[in-house]
C-alpha cells in the first residue's frame, strides 16, 4: 500500500498530466488511502474531469471533495436559457428517450427527475448535462422503470465483467436477489469499481446495485 506522501504525489501527477485539468485550481491532501481535492473551477465539467483523474489512481480508497463551480462572468446564463440548453442536448442525444426527463434549474443547480428504461440512459443523461454552459452541479433522480430479469441474470453479469480488459473479474462476487445485484472483492482502484458497477447496471432487470467492493490486495 502507498504511504500518504507517495499517494499524494501520484494524485498530484495525474491531476497535472491529464490536460482537461487545469491541476493549479487544487490543493490535494491524502490520508490512508483517502483522498481530498479542495480547491475552484470555472465549470462542472471541470470539477469532474479533476475528479476522474484521480478515480483513475491506484492506491485511492475514497474521495472526498471540497471544489465549488464559480462561473466566470462570461459563462453565466438565465436558469430558462440553461434548461432550454439541457433541453435541446437532451433532445439530441439518441442515448436518451424523448420526453422521459424533467428538467429542473434554480441557480445553476440542476435535477433531472423521470424514469427511463436502463441504467446507460440515467448515465447518458447526466453526461450530457454536466457539459451544458452554466451548470453549477447536477443531480441525477431519475429511475428505472419495473422489468424483469433473465433467470440466469447473475451468469450474465459474471460474464460481462470478464469481458471488460480492465477489471480481474475472478476477483468479484456476484450476487442476485429479485433484481439487486452485490458486487463484493477488490480492485485496483475506483474507476475499476465503477465500471463493475455500470457494467452490473446495463443488465436487464437490474433494480438496485449494492457496491461491497474495495481498494485494496
Amino acid at each position: 500500500m502507498k504511504n500518504d506522501i507517495q499517494l499524494k504525489r501520484d494524485v498530484e501527477d495525474e491531476l497535472q498530466w491529464d490536460p482537461a485539468v487545469d491541476a493549479s485550481r487544487f490543493a490535494v491532501q491524502a490520508k490512508d488511502g483517502v483522498v481530498t481535492l479542495s480547491g475552484s473551477a470555472d465549470t462542472f465539467a471541470d470539477k469532474h474531469a479533476a475528479e476522474e483523474a484521480i478515480r483513475r489512481v491506484a492506491g485511492v480508497t475514497a474521495l472526498v471533495l471540497h471544489v465549488d463551480v464559480h462561473l466566470p462572468p462570461d459563462m453565466r446564463r438565465p436558469d430558462d436559457e440553461i434548461a432550454q440548453a439541457i433541453s435541446s442536448a437532451l433532445h439530441w442525444n439518441p442515448s436518451v428517450p424523448l420526453d422521459a426527463i424533467r428538467i429542473i434549474v434554480e441557480d445553476g443547480a440542476v435535477t433531472l427527475r423521470g424514469e427511463v428504461d436502463q441504467d446507460f440512459q440515467r448515465r447518458a443523461a447526466l453526461d450530457t448535462v454536466r457539459r451544458v454552459r452554466g451548470v453549477k452541479s447536477v443531480a441525477n433522480a431519475l429511475t428505472l422503470r419495473d422489468a424483469a430479469g433473465p433467470a440466469d441474470l447473475s451468469v450474465r453479469i459474471i460474464k460481462a465483467l470478464q469481458r471488460l480488459a480492465a477489471i480481474d473479474a475472478s476477483r468479484i462476487n456476484v450476487s442476485v436477489s429479485d433484481g439487486t445485484v452485490t458486487l463484493h472483492g477488490p480492485l485496483r482502484n475506483l474507476n475499476e469499481c465503477r465500471a463493475a458497477r455500470e457494467a452490473a447496471w446495463d443488465a436487464p432487470g437490474v433494480r438496485a446495485v449494492v457496491d461491497q467492493m474495495w481498494v485494496g490486495p
